[in-house]
């Protein structure tokens, strides 16, 4: 990756959220692997001329007793201090008419990719971005359901979401801080409207900025992996909190949840890996979850997961 940057040769690469597995390709050795992606716009691939009608997706979610079972484990390490906020994440069996590369095409997103009929991804949320040696993070936590007014409301009531994203800001500044210098939050609390193919779901981001040395492209390797996994969808404490997650959730994750993305020969922009299809054994599984806060409800965050199993279709 350092060789790459430094030398201005544009590249693909993939990480999972454990850091074992990652991928580094030229564009062209991606595309030949049978990664196609969109990043923000730029398509390494055709659009297909096929235009299917999305149909819903039939859903058997993670046992309530199974869910439950981790989401109270949570609750007792953030009692004890060991964690403040940990992202609970279970894949969900489901059903579709569709294909996995019909529904890449089908689904809007800023960040989308496909391997072959492993899996496909359309994530809302960017990573980081580096541009005229700028970095920038736009971490997603907190999400909204119902009319734009009583979401605004909502925003500054829940004192849940509230404190959930204000402890992921604060990692994130933390984080960035180790490579760059001048570090400030330039929107903070925003609403992000997705329109999907269940209903409209509102999402609050920041934009956390700061400045990188000139020879940031050498140290590219060093500085994405301090930054990882990422913020949003791990928790903090960071690293005690992971040591959580791999109790709780009992697997891997993978590559869901690790982070994608594409640098042009200049610059860099990625994207996390959520919303997130996947094939195991035969069986299409979405994983999806949420952040776990002393002040989590059992139905509620349960429900959540639940709502995040989508395809953004507008």
């Amino acid at each position: 990756m350092s060789a790459f940057a430094s030398s201005g040769i544009p590249f693909f690469f993939l990480i999972d959220f454990e850091m074992q597995k990652p991928l580094i390709y030229t564009l062209k050795e991606a595309a030949n692997l049978g990664f196609k992606f969109e990043i923000n716009g730029y398509k390494n691939f055709t659009e297909s001329k096929k235009h299917p009608n999305l149909t819903p997706f039939s859903i058997a979610p993670v046992p309530k007793k199974v869910y439950k079972k981790a989401f109270n484990k949570v609750k007792e390490e953030i009692t004890h201090g060991n964690t403040f906020l940990l992202n609970l994440t279970f894949p969900s069996e489901i059903k579709n008419e569709l294909s996995f590369e019909d529904i890449f095409h089908l689904a809007k997103a800023q960040y989308k990719l496909i391997h072959k009929d492993n899996f496909v991804i359309y994530s809302p949320e960017c990573f980081i971005k580096i541009q005229n040696d700028c970095i920038s993070s736009f971490p997603m936590k907190g999400t909204f359901y119902g009319n734009l007014s009583q979401v605004k409301r909502d925003m500054k009531t829940d004192l849940k979401e509230i404190n959930e994203h204000n402890t992921i800001v604060d990692l994130i500044r933390n984080d960035l801080s180790k490579y760059a210098k001048q570090i400030q939050v330039t929107r903070f609390r925003y609403l992000e409207k997705i329109k999907t193919s269940k209903k409209d779901i509102y999402q609050t981001s920041s934009t956390i900025q700061g400045k990188l040395n000139k020879d940031w492209k050498k140290q590219l390797p060093e500085l994405l992996f301090s930054l990882l996994p990422a913020g949003s969808i791990s928790g903090a404490p960071k690293e005690k909190t992971i040591q959580i997650i791999k109790e709780v959730e009992k697997e891997k994750r993978g590559y869901y949840t690790g982070v994608f993305g594409y640098f042009d020969g200049e610059n860099l922009d990625s994207g996390i890996n959520i919303r997130y299809l996947e094939k195991k054994d035969g069986v299409s599984r979405y994983r999806s979850g949420g952040g776990i806060t002393s002040l989590s409800d059992l139905d509620t965050e349960y429900n959540e997961l639940i709502e995040k199993i989508y395809v953004p279709v507008v």
